[in-house]
């Protein structure tokens, strides 16, 4: 299993090259990651016969397809097999506002607050002025921003996960946090900076001596926030028709990309490439228990919530994460609830 940082910059990885950072965008990144990968099999030859799979959640919605689609395009082939991400960017508009919709619903915001960012100003358009433009904001988009952060404000609200709990800074509330959530450590955030800025973990992984950071508003890297509306949809319907695999699921607590837009996207993509469902929307199970809901299409693409998880799914919710993707390396359909009757 390999873990690719990228683009250079971003986590321990780094470019030779510092005007590098100055530009970074999609097409840019897609590149690096197919040379990557032709690079390695060069070196490990051996695993060239192996199946691949490729996986990434969040902006990954946009670095897995393009990367598996330099692989369909080149002589290359890899052998790629499939693809999955989770609470993907797959097509601007919906994903950026859906989040209104699934915050008023959960009770996080005002009828007030839902009515503006539907009406006055929506959060794509938000996001555009402040990351796309630059920002400022227009005065009304900024009233609309301003009202809804002081009904959900984010020293109190996990966006990523709204029902967990942030973590706070004192010892003794991060302990009650920690018996208060069991299995969740609503502070892993914290611990993973302390983790990886240890001297002797970045020795051992061989690593260049640096301030890591989970993410930065002001890192070295400026990418172009242009791409973010650059859609997907039509990249996954090219990995479907070349016979790839393709899993989207969603962690069905996350705010920021929610599972109403993903799911309402796939559901289109499948009707725009002719495909049937082959097995109905359905519960699937872990230990009995309900872990999520699952729909596929033509065995070709795949959409699974898992039940009680976030943005990243396997921090709050491991064990279904693992089954799901154990579940689409073998090609194997998520397990059904066992009949009462």
């Amino acid at each position: 299993m390999l873990f690719l940082e990228s683009p250079a910059g971003v986590g321990f990885s780094y470019s030779e090259n510092k005007s590098f950072y100055g530009f970074v965008n999609d097409d840019i990144t897609a590149r690096d990651n197919f040379e990557f990968l032709r690079r390695w099999f060069h070196k490990f030859p051996e695993y060239k016969n192996r199946d691949l799979f490729i996986t990434g959640q969040s902006y990954a919605g946009h670095y897995v397809p393009q990367l598996a689609q330099l692989i369909i395009q080149s002589k290359l082939k890899f052998n790629l097999k499939a693809v999955a991400i989770g609470n993907p960017l797959l097509e601007f508009n919906t994903d950026a506002n859906s989040p209104a919709e699934y915050w008023w619903s959960h009770g996080l915001i005002s009828d007030a607050t839902f009515e503006n960012l539907t009406s006055v100003c929506n959060y794509s358009e938000i996001f555009r002025q402040e990351a796309i433009h630059g920002g400022p904001l227009s005065p009304a988009c900024d009233a609309v921003a301003n009202q809804f952060e002081r009904e959900v404000p984010a020293h109190l609200i996990n966006q990523y996960d709204v029902t967990l709990d942030v973590c706070l800074s004192s010892v003794e509330a991060q302990s009650f946090q920690l018996r208060k959530t069991v299995k969740i450590n609503v502070c892993i955030g914290d611990e993973t900076v302390t983790y990886f800025n240890r001297p002797d973990v970045q020795e051992a992984l061989h690593a260049r001596v640096t301030n890591w950071t989970i993410c930065s508003n002001v890192g070295v890297l400026e990418y172009d926030m242009k791409d973010h509306e650059i859609p997907m949809l039509p990249v996954l319907g090219d990995l479907v028709k070349s016979g790839i695999r393709v899993l989207i699921y969603s962690g069905d607590q996350d705010s920021i990309i929610p599972l109403t837009s993903t799911r309402t996207l796939v559901n289109g993509l499948a009707k725009d490439l002719g495909l049937q469902t082959n097995v109905p929307y359905r519960v699937w199970v872990q230990e009995k228990q309900v872990a999520g809901w699952t729909q596929v299409y033509s065995d070709a693409l795949s959409y699974a919530t898992i039940r009680g998880a976030g943005h990243e799914a396997p921090i709050s919710q491991p064990e279904r994460s693992l089954l799901l993707f154990t579940s689409f390396l073998r090609g194997k359909p998520l397990p059904k609830a066992l009949s009462t009757n």
